[in-house]
């Protein structure tokens, strides 16, 4: 996992058409969005309208507490959403070369 910190990275990861957990969470406290080396998210960000939502108004969504990129309807720029962390999903993965 990594960070996306440019629109070029998030436009190459959108490019894979691909639903994929970008390794953002909020689980361990709720509004507070960390990637999985820790880091918090600062910016930039690229949340789809009205995201992240946690769930919404449906109690049956459970904790959104993962961040997916969604190629399927979204902008890339606007290709984040909060999700249940047991949906199943690709991942994407950063390496250094």
């Amino acid at each position: 996992m990594g960070i996306i910190n440019s629109d070029l990275e998030q436009e190459f990861l959108f490019s894979f058409i691909k639903r994929a957990w970008i390794g953002l969470t909020d689980s361990v406290t709720e509004g507070t969005w960390k990637w999985v080396d820790g880091t918090q998210l600062t910016t930039p960000s690229y949340w789809q309208s009205q995201q992240p939502d946690n769930g919404g108004d449906n109690p049956a969504n459970g904790e959104e507490d993962c961040v997916e990129l969604n190629t399927e309807t979204w902008l890339p720029v606007k290709a984040w959403n909060d999700q249940s962390c047991f949906n199943n999903r690709y991942w994407i993965c950063e390496k250094v070369v």
